[in-house]
């Protein structure tokens, strides 16, 4: 995993984080929409997604913990000569807040 991939992947993560939380956000203004069963199940999974990745990110950030201090004690020093450090996974900074959505529907 090089900075470059782990740019990358922060862009495509930023993204479906904006385009769920787009969606749900346009549900609000469509009661017909909102109380549709599919809709409903849709808006659930969508949801879960959201904390399987998020779980998952914390996940990948324990194994690049656990394999930079590895590789810094001995013997995993000997065997990991030349190695550095992995990258963390970090979210680009807004990530935390919902983008605002305003419909102008007439």
């Amino acid at each position: 995993m090089t900075a470059e991939n782990m740019n990358q992947f922060k862009q495509v993560q930023g993204e479906l984080s904006s385009a769920i939380s787009k969606l749900l956000m346009v549900t609000e203004n469509y009661p017909n929409l909102k109380s549709s069963q599919a809709f409903s199940e849709l808006r659930v999974e969508l949801e879960g997604c959201e904390n399987r990745i998020a779980v998952e990110r914390m996940k990948y950030n324990d194994a690049v913990n656990e394999f930079n201090i590895s590789i810094k004690k001995i013997p995993g020093s000997i065997f990991a000569w030349g190695y550095n450090d992995a990258i963390y996974f970090e979210a680009e900074a807004g990530a935390e807040k919902a983008p605002k959505v305003e419909m102008n529907i007439k």
